[in-house]
């Protein structure tokens, strides 16, 4: 399937209109940006009352029924009142959900290995930026639903290599084989003037990447036009460029790969478009989030109301001058003696109002709604530093972060394949388009343990062992150093022996076989007497 060939082609397609406008929603909250959620939600933007957000009406009001009236009974969907500055606040619990799951996932790369020693040199070089590239790309996938990886190659800016970078999921228009990817046009908006859009799109198809530039409007591509035409893509053109812009990638699979969050989707199993897409962490928590903004932005009112209002008469003002009105300064702490005229026999007229902050209440459901939150998006609190911070052992802290391990766990199922395919095909356009001549590998891809043992609890493990004798010194070295190979644990037992002057047996083969044969060392060789045949004879 070719490039749309633009006119009045919406963009992106209907089919995945009702996809984009939910991703936009996770967006919105994942960027912590209180203006877009607004803008999401039909409320008011900014500080001018009149600025109302996408669902809203040219009169200010709210239409009512379906989604926009569901988005008007939010909390960020609803407008402040005339005359108010908006003081709605923010608590970035989406974006913190992000990161977590991709430092969970990331912060500790895992493993990549091939058995060619050539390739593995070349690969520890292609993937010497992979990890920062990982992480951007595990925080997207996590509010987003998905993410997708590109193999791409630049020879005049980057010509050490191909390297992997991260598409976001409302960048891309995605086409299956059964729940496989069978093709993707990644787009971007490379630049817009009132009405007029450019858009290019790049799609990846096995063997070929075809790239096309758009001249249209906000909601279709409009003209093809040629790549030259604009600064953003005139770089894309050279000799190795076939007809229609195609791109021949030299290899026989497609170079980009889709990473699904977390799978199934709920919201689009019944469109054929969208199945197979992941879904974000915010999934079904977005009205939670909401409330919790609400009842942080409460409290912050309290706090302001908290400050004490003095109600004073009119000739109480400072006058600003005839015809200008008058003044009562209420943040000063400190007054003068006013100049005024007392009621006869009465005492002066001056009410200090003082409303209660209601620290608990605010404090306890906010508590509550933060650990709702971070639960129902498939964490533990642990991971968010919401419990005892006392020291704990290694079973333990798994023992507590079992829900994020959890998840943890279920995503590495979705990264693992992707990424060693992905992997594969860089090496394979390595070879292809800079003549690396490695032989492409797919690795294996394995992730560290997420909790380890502190050193100080090894110890006094490896010591009790050492104590009971239930461990040869090859165990201990592997439990201390699990992450080494057969030839780094026999040069660390061989070093062990040589310090503490040990002989070359262990002591628990030592003890085994004294009891075995009353001796140690191999059996003293026995005389037996023999027939001139060479048969032996009984002594």
């Amino acid at each position: 399937m070719p490039l749309p060939i633009g006119g009045k082609t919406p963009w992106p397609p209907r089919q995945l209109q009702p996809v984009q406008a939910r991703v936009g929603t996770w967006s919105a909250w994942y960027s912590g940006d209180p203006d877009q959620l607004s803008s999401v939600y039909g409320g008011q933007i900014g500080t001018d009352p009149g600025n109302t957000g996408f669902f809203a009406s040219q009169q200010g009001g709210y239409p009512r029924g379906g989604m926009a009236g569901f988005f008007s009974r939010m909390w960020w969907g609803r407008r402040t009142p005339q005359g108010e500055q908006r003081s709605k606040l923010h608590i970035p619990i989406a974006g913190d959900i992000a990161a977590t799951s991709a430092n969970l996932l990331f912060s500790e790369p895992p493993t990549i290995t091939v058995e060619a020693e050539k390739t593995q040199a070349r690969l520890d070089k292609l993937t010497r930026r992979l990890k920062t590239a990982l992480l951007e790309a595990a925080e997207v996938q996590a509010a987003l639903g998905g993410v997708y990886l590109r193999v791409c190659w630049d020879k005049v800016q980057r010509p050490d290599g191909p390297w992997i970078s991260a598409v976001h999921a409302d960048a891309a228009v995605p086409e299956w084989c059964y729940d496989s990817l069978g093709a993707v046009t990644f787009w971007r908006i490379v630049d817009q003037d009132a009405d007029v859009v450019w858009r290019h799109l790049e799609r990846h198809e096995p063997g070929a990447i075809a790239h096309g530039l758009y001249k249209g409007s906000p909601d279709t591509l409009g003209t093809r036009m040629a790549l030259e035409d604009h600064p953003a893509t005139a770089d894309l053109v050279d000799e190795q460029m076939l007809p229609g812009d195609i791109v021949p990638t030299g290899v026989d699979r497609l170079t980009a790969v889709y990473v699904p969050n977390m799978r199934p989707n709920r919201l689009w199993r019944a469109n054929p478009a969208a199945a197979y897409l992941g879904r974000s962490d915010y999934a079904g928590i977005e009205g939670p989030m909401d409330q919790l903004d609400e009842v942080w932005s409460s409290w912050m009112r309290d706090i302001r109301l908290g400050k004490g209002r003095a109600v004073v008469p009119e000739n109480y003002l400072d006058s600003n001058g005839p015809g200008r009105g008058a003044r009562w300064e209420a943040d000063r702490e400190v007054y003068e003696t006013l100049n005024m005229l007392p009621q006869p026999g009465g005492p002066v007229q001056l009410e200090v109002v003082q409303f209660a902050i209601r620290v608990e209440e605010h404090s306890r459901t906010a508590t509550e709604l933060l650990a709702r939150i971070v639960s129902d998006a498939g964490y533990s609190l642990q991971s968010f530093g919401m419990d005892s911070a006392t020291a704990a052992t290694a079973t333990e802290v798994n023992s507590r972060d079992r829900k994020s391990e959890t998840t943890r766990g279920r995503k590495q199922e979705y990264w693992r394949p992707e990424l060693a395919e992905i992997l594969e095909t860089l090496q394979l356009v390595d070879a292809t388009q800079f003549g690396s001549g490695i032989t492409a590998e797919e690795p294996d891809v394995e992730w560290p343990d997420a909790a380890t043992q502190d050193p100080e609890s090894m110890a006094r493990t490896l010591q009790l062992l050492q104590a009971a004798e239930a461990a040869s010194t090859r165990t201990k070295v592997q439990m201390l150093h699990p992450d080494w190979d057969e030839q780094q644990i026999d040069d660390e037992v061989a070093a062990i022996r040589d310090e503490q002057g040990a002989s070359t047996a262990d002591p628990i083969e030592v003890a085994s076989q004294i009891a075995a044969t009353g001796t140690v060392g191999p059996p003293e060789p026995t005389s037996v007497e023999v027939d001139p045949q060479g048969d032996p004879v009984g002594r």
